[in-house]
């Protein structure tokens, strides 16, 4: 199958849809499909040869982060030229209506079309006043997937219709099969605990996490924090108390092969996040690696965390209760091994070879409904029950 992928967010900067987009071309290409992606990048930016650049992105505030767009009438002449050189079977475009090339790929695009959804946003006023506008594009799209149940409600409340869930996908193996660094790795008495994301964004919560710290410190005194991610060292540490600030290790950027080998080396992965989050790739990613996950409660986090059961939940924002969290696991070594084999077996469910099939099927149903000349919603098949996004009324993702 000829698969084209629209990716709105600039590859200069890793992200979640980045990284969703990035595997599930990879892994349809080792499946023997032919598979293009489109992004923005910068013209140094490193890009495999399946990628194709529209050119350089520029920052705006965007669902309460920074992201990297790429807009105007010379991206539309470039998303065009790719749509008429590609001759795809299906079109799949992630955040169609986000204000980059998804956008202008909608506009632009014809024949089947699949949209995914990752935000999770139940109060965008900008999407509710763009709906009116958006509404005859959106009616060209064939199938709605959205990455968790609360991104299906951002499309259900803001666009109407419905979406099959489909979560991110995590190549599970690579993160469970990552030697762990000796640097990385703690001891009983001097535990490690990591952190993955943007220092500079409050919502990814370092500042929650930096303030649990302390009474951690007093409990266990050796631990240590390393954190890895773009963003301001010097400013986030003038943040910390001066005890977290001499127990914590920025790492800046690392690679994948680092931030898997991170994972496995770890006590126990932090994951603070104060909002915004529709999935939690990360969760699973540190899953996967074997590492005992501790996370606020929001709900997206605590539906990949199977109801609390694969992870360790604690009061969001509360930096007391996360630290009462974080010093019950590091002195149950027990509870952390539980917790490491529950986890990897939950992680086994996101895995690409599962989330890929699901996908699959809707490339094939929205294909099929167009050589056929017609799409009958009504029809009962696996492909129709799928984007209804229910399995015997539990989420797709939920087996």
């Amino acid at each position: 199958m000829r698969i084209g992928i629209v990716c709105p967010y600039s590859f200069d900067v890793p992200g979640g849809v980045q990284f969703h987009v990035r595997d599930l071309a990879e892994h349809f290409l080792a499946e023997g499909h032919h598979a293009r992606v489109l992004a923005p990048a910068d013209d140094d930016t490193p890009l495999p040869d399946y990628v194709e650049s529209v050119g350089r992105a520029v920052p705006v505030r965007y669902n309460g982060s920074v992201a990297r767009l790429s807009f105007g009438p010379v991206t539309a002449a470039r998303v065009g030229r790719w749509l008429e050189q590609g001759d795809f079977d299906v079109l799949h475009i992630h955040e169609p209506v986000t204000p980059s090339i998804s956008l202008l790929a909608l506009w632009a695009g014809e024949g089947p079309i699949v949209g995914t959804f990752h935000t999770s946003n139940l109060r965008s006023r900008a999407m509710q006043a763009a709906y009116p506008l958006l509404r005859p594009s959106l009616e060209k799209i064939s199938a709605r997937i959205a990455v968790s149940e609360d991104a299906r409600r951002t499309v259900t409340t803001h666009l109407g219709g419905d979406a099959v869930v489909i979560p991110n996908g995590v190549n599970v193996a690579r993160f469970a099969t990552a030697a762990p660094n000796p640097a990385w790795q703690g001891t009983p008495d001097a535990p490690t605990l990591a952190f993955l994301g943007r220092i500079d964004e409050p919502r990814k919560g370092l500042p929650v996490l930096s303030a649990a710290m302390s009474p951690v410190l007093r409990t266990h005194p050796g631990t240590r924090l390393l954190v890895a991610g773009p963003g301001d060292v010097d400013a986030a540490r003038e943040r910390m108390a001066p005890e977290v600030a001499r127990a914590t290790e920025f790492l800046g950027m690392v690679s994948d092969d680092d931030k898997a080998a991170l994972l496995s080396s770890v006590d126990a992965y932090v994951a603070p996040h104060t909002g915004g989050e529709s999935f939690g790739i990360v969760l699973v990613e540190a899953m996967s690696a074997g590492a005992p996950v501790v996370a606020s409660d929001l709900a997206a986090f605590v539906r990949v965390l199977d109801g609390g059961r694969t992870g360790v939940m604690f009061a969001n924002e509360d930096h007391e209760d996360l630290a009462a969290k974080l010093c019950g696991l590091l002195e149950d070594p027990r509870e952390r091994a539980r917790l490491a084999e529950e986890g990897h077996r939950r992680a086994l469910v996101f895995d690409w070879s599962e989330v890929a099939r699901d996908v699959m099927a809707v490339y094939e149903m929205v294909t099929h409904g167009a050589e056929e000349g017609r799409y009958d919603s009504g029809s009962d098949t696996r492909w129709t029950r799928l984007l209804r996004g229910r399995r015997g009324g539990e989420e797709t993702w939920t087996r």
